[in-house]
């Protein structure tokens, strides 16, 4: 594992796209149980080099009822973004992630850790890249439908303080969502 994370640290595929350079960020473990797999790292992790160490982070692990020791012992969760560099700035907000990333790392990562209890997909791009022609239409139903795609994926939408009027919208998310994500993050850990 060690090497594998050492050789996407030093991954340029995508260089000749990003405008801010190369930074691929990750966190994993051999022993992690937990998978998040987000979007890609925003401005302020590729800055400070650490995963989710923004606003959205804060409301990530508030959904996961988790705080940062757990949230970045790699023994329990391993985060791995579709992308793992920043993709850098769309006219409105960052660009999708880089494509490439995924296919050439990620099932990699998955066959050197075999304690995987349970994958959290957060947004649209790691549920329409997992659950393929099993994801709904939208990321709302597909979230509301959550249960159907356990005990393997949990599927969330993006922390974003952005993403509070998605919330407002569906009050169902954090009356029958969040409950049932923390109860499988709690079993996930023991």
């Amino acid at each position: 594992m060690e090497q594998l994370v050492a050789d996407i640290k030093k991954c340029a595929v995508c260089k000749p796209y990003l405008k801010d350079g190369v930074n691929p960020i990750l966190s994993v473990s051999s022993k992690s149980k937990i998978i998040l797999i987000g979007q890609a790292p925003g401005r302020i992790v590729h800055n400070t080099n650490i995963p989710w160490n923004d606003k959205s982070g804060d409301n990530l692990r508030n959904w996961l009822d988790i705080d940062k020791t757990v949230f970045y012992n790699t023994d329990i969760l391993g985060l791995m973004p579709m992308g793992f560099c920043y993709p850098g700035k769309g006219k409105t907000g960052d660009l999708p992630p880089r494509p490439e990333c995924a296919p050439l790392w990620h099932n990699k990562l998955f066959a050197l850790m075999p304690n995987v209890k349970i994958v959290l997909l957060v947004g649209q791009y790691a549920q329409n890249y997992y659950l393929g022609d099993k994801a709904k239409s939208t990321l709302t139903e597909t979230v509301r439908n959550f249960k159907t795609y356990l005990p393997t994926y949990f599927p969330l939408p993006h922390p974003s303080p952005r993403n509070n009027i998605w919330q407002a919208k569906n009050q169902w998310f954090g009356k029958e969502v969040l409950p049932e994500l923390k109860k499988i993050i709690l079993n996930s850990i023991k």
